[in-house]
């Protein structure tokens, strides 16, 4: 299988130091065996002791999959690494026999589990081995590429505790979270395009709700998304309400009303002036019987101010103005053909705030609002808020397996896991990652293990589909 599109050959993927690690590894060492884990999760926009696996299979089809190691590339690597270190440092030998044995394919095998999959913290994700004798080096060579799945795997969790955090308040009032509850604002926030795929393709695992046009398409890319996976709305921003001028923002709100379909939903951002004025005075009076004889429903767009504190005081606005009904939870619902979005400021923490505002203490049920979540999806994170790590736990030397570890005194939150490992669940059903007798291994695979093959010497084991991940995910809530 071919990699899906031209990209920087894994040599440029991995730090420069481990091209330094194929003359340290102990004399007649023939396997290196490492696995990717969350050591905990710091107490940062909510705690998470568990995390929603996601997002490998982009990177094993955009960088590992098929011949990724060239002559060309060899041709050209000496002499940058000798720019880069001053001496010669380059494994020639090695990759020349990727090149020459393997066609360039990596001879690694990689088993994570299935994507979609929750996992407590402190549990193996996924367990890297070489599969040529020869060639130890290349299990931890791979380490930096392969550690970047800690990305889309947290914007999935986060994006996950979101929705669990939204339903938790639907269920008190007889709902349940809608896949539109949260939207992905976050592509202008990210560093490149490529960022806003991986991580706007990760919560598109759990909602439906996007702006972010590379989500959708790293979801169709490698995951083979059809469909409607990803779905959005007419939307105003400042520029198209501000370019009428103050003075005619009744008429700015009326025009991209007109101009969108009876039936179809359109969001207005309606607070480039006053947003009390706008709702009470203009879409609540002079656009009042305009809106109500619509299809479609008009959403209002604040985004300004305290999210918990607008959110509850145009509520109670726009139900005054437009009426709506009382559910048999006793909580109180906006006329269908009106709503509200909230996405400045939005957080896991912000959520909780608004909704404990809105449901709590103002009374409305969670389906009047929706919200749309910018830098705190996709962007205020980093390896750390998980604690990821990728570390070498076993190593076969003169044909006998032995258990490593790190264990340092300073700090043991750093205590690596040892030997060959497995995931497993004990009879209450929960994960457990449990060490494989190293002189066990090579029947130990035979017993139970919810770690899958996913990728060998350069090919795609197992290829997830998109609707495969979200009904994984689904069966949570």
């Amino acid at each position: 299988m071919e990699q899906i599109d031209t990209v920087e050959p894994i040599s440029n993927c991995s730090d420069l130091y481990k091209d330094t690690h194929w003359m340290q590894y102990p004399p007649h060492l023939t396997n290196v065996y490492s696995y990717f884990e969350s050591r905990g999760s710091v107490n940062r926009d909510g705690f998470f002791d568990e995390t929603i696996f996601f997002g490998l299979q982009m990177y094993l089809k955009k960088y590992l999959v098929g011949r990724v190691i060239t002559q060309d590339i060899l041709d050209n690597e000496s002499e940058f690494l000798n720019l880069c270190f001053g001496f010669d440092y380059f494994n020639r030998e090695g990759f020349q026999k990727i090149v020459d044995d393997h066609d360039g394919n990596l001879p690694i095998e990689i088993r994570a589990v299935p994507e979609g999959t929750r996992v407590p913290n402190h549990n193996v994700l996924m367990t890297v081995v070489n599969t040529d004798p020869d060639l130890p080096f290349v299990t931890n060579y791979v380490e930096t590429i392969l550690s970047n799945v800690w990305y889309p795997i947290t914007v999935a969790t986060l994006s996950y505790n979101c929705r669990q955090l939204i339903d938790r308040y639907a269920k008190t009032v007889g709902e349940r979270a809608s896949i539109i509850h949260l939207n992905d604002f976050g592509l202008r926030g990210c560093t490149c395009p490529e960022q806003g795929g991986i991580g706007g393709c990760a919560h598109l695992a759990v909602f439906s709700g996007t702006d972010n046009k590379m989500g959708i398409r790293y979801a169709q890319r490698y995951y083979g998304a059809t469909g409607s996976i990803g779905l959005s709305a007419n939307a105003a921003e400042h520029s198209t309400v501000t370019s009428y001028g103050r003075e005619n923002e009744a008429v700015a709100y009326k025009t991209i009303i007109e101009n969108t379909p009876n039936e179809a939903v359109v969001s207005i951002v309606s607070d480039s002036y006053d947003i009390y004025n706008a709702v009470e005075n203009i879409f609540g009076d002079s656009l009042r019987e305009y809106i109500l004889s619509r299809d479609g429903k008009v959403v209002i767009r604040p985004d300004s101010g305290d999210p918990a504190e607008v959110s509850l005081n145009l509520m109670r606005i726009l139900y005054a103005k437009f009426g709506g009904t009382i559910n048999d939870a006793g909580y109180m619902l906006l006329n269908p053909k009106i709503g509200l979005i909230y996405g400045d400021g939005i957080s896991y923490d912000s959520i909780d705030r608004i909704l404990d505002n809105v449901v709590n203490k103002g009374g409305f049920a969670p389906s009047n609002l929706i919200f749309g979540m910018g830098a705190s999806l996709v962007q205020r994170m980093d390896r750390d808020t998980f604690k990821f790590a990728f570390k070498c736990s076993a190593a076969k030397i003169a044909n006998d397996w032995y258990s490593i570890y790190k264990d340092p005194v300073t700090d043991n939150n750093k205590r690596s896991k040892r030997g060959k490992l497995k995931l497993i669940r004990d009879n209450t059903g929960c994960y457990k990652t449990v060490q494989i007798d190293p002189t066990e291994y090579e029947h130990a695979y035979k017993l139970e293990d919810h770690l899958v093959p996913v990728f060998r010497d350069g090919k795609l084991l197992k290829d997830y589909s998109f609707a495969e991940i979200r009904e994984r995910i689904n069966t949570h809530f």
